[in-house]
């Protein structure tokens, strides 16, 4: 299957993602940190600064409270955050809440599973797609309590026991706000032949840059023989 990134024992390549138009947040502090890139490239440290300390872990609530008196910092973090500043609660830990994962394809439109997934479901074979047909898989998610840094996400699948794909890729930095972000993964195209046609098992994970696990998804999907 092609992919953003595959990974396999031979080696590893990577092209461009394709995101929907909700972009993730880490796009409005290019400017931020471009600035911050010059500083650190001029200290001639590779990336770290000498004597650093990284700052204490702060709430979001706490981020906006300590620039109040500032308006345009203000005026900015309330564009960045909408209307959702009524709803935090001080908590400092992000959630990646999952409300749905859906198979987009030429061949049936759209499919999509509301998550959690059922245990009862979980072997169930959620979508089948032809052999040789291009796909994508879809997701919508909720940003709650803090900014989540670095989400990324792996995508393993199995067939008859044995490894046969993986997948990694970045799907950015992501604040809290009302709406649900959706996200849609790079395109790709099922193999063909004889060898191909049969049920996968795949295994999908989101983490994001502290290591959290958001969500672990098990699930299964058939190739169907081209008509």
């Amino acid at each position: 299957m092609e992919s953003s990134e595959k990974v396999t024992e031979a080696g590893s390549s990577s092209q461009e993602m394709k995101t929907t138009d909700q972009k993730p947040v880490s796009e409005g502090f290019d400017q931020e940190e471009e600035e911050v890139d010059n500083d650190v490239n001029k200290g001639g440290g590779g990336g770290v600064v000498a004597g650093f300390v990284p700052g204490p872990l702060l709430s979001l609530k706490e981020q906006i409270d300590k620039d109040k008196d500032d308006d345009s910092l203000r005026r900015w973090k309330e564009k960045l955050l909408g209307c959702v500043e009524g709803d935090l609660n001080g908590q400092m830990e992000p959630e990646v809440k999952f409300h749905s994962i859906g198979i987009v394809s030429d061949d049936f439109g759209e499919i999509s599973t509301p998550l959690p997934v059922d245990e009862n479901q979980s072997a169930r074979v959620l979508f089948t797609l032809r052999e040789g047909s291009q796909y994508q898989l879809k997701l919508t998610f909720s940003v709650l309590h803090n900014i989540v840094s670095g989400l990324t996400y792996s995508n393993t699948v199995w067939k008859a026991g044995l490894k046969v794909d993986q997948m990694k890729g970045m799907l950015g930095t992501y604040a809290p706000q009302r709406e649900p972000y959706v996200y849609s993964l790079e395109e790709e195209t099922t193999p063909s032949g004889v060898l191909a046609r049969g049920i996968y098992s795949a295994k999908l994970k989101f983490e994001d840059d502290d290591k959290r696990c958001h969500m672990e998804l098990e699930y299964s999907f058939e190739i169907k023989k081209s008509n």
